[in-house]
């Protein structure tokens, strides 16, 4: 009975040097230019894979002034949306720009709650009647889950209440109003 012998392994074209391969790699990446700037503000991972930068508005059609706005030089008419995708916004919007208590805007553009709220108004999404209708749902929540509060904005300014509470409050709001078809 034959044995059989191994083949020889095939030699590569290039030399395994360890070493001298981390060298070209270090010397390769040091010559690269430094980008330490950070991902633009204006987007947030909003894909559920986190793999694509959209804005905060993300699914939204942007407010637009057609021909009878510019001549009537009115602003655009309002992105008519629900009181739940309103909370949505305003979660994402606070995802982006950042969360603050105490105020309702800083200079580097963090926001509280009713700030968040308001700005996603104030870029057309949503009317007056929107946010109320969404702020009510946010006041049901925190009185069904035994957090009672005067304002959302008084819990929100609360000393326990943290970014994570406030994401989750507007989660339990939106699905709430999802569910009653606000």
């Amino acid at each position: 009975m034959a044995t059989l012998t191994p083949a020889p392994a095939p030699t590569p074209a290039f030399p395994l040097d360890g070493p001298l391969l981390v060298a070209e790699i270090e010397a390769y990446l040091s010559s690269l230019p430094r980008s330490a700037a950070p991902p633009p503000r204006s987007a947030v991972r909003v894909c559920p894979l986190g793999s694509t930068l959209q804005p905060w508005h993300a699914g939204h059609p942007d407010p637009h002034r057609g021909l009878l706005d510019r001549l009537l030089r009115r602003p655009a008419r309002p992105v008519q949306v629900s009181a739940a995708e309103h909370l949505r916004l305003t979660s994402r919007y606070l995802t982006q720009h950042g969360w603050l208590q105490g105020a309702l805007q800083d200079r580097s553009g963090r926001v509280c709650l009713l700030g968040a709220q308001a700005a996603v108004l104030a870029h057309g999404y949503g009317t007056e009647h929107t946010v109320r209708i969404a702020r009510t749902q946010v006041m049901e929540v925190l009185h069904a889950t035994g957090r009672p509060a005067a304002s959302p904005d008084e819990y929100n300014d609360r000393p326990t209440t943290r970014q994570s509470d406030v994401h989750r409050l507007l989660d339990q709001a939106a699905t709430r109003a999802r569910a009653l078809a606000l």
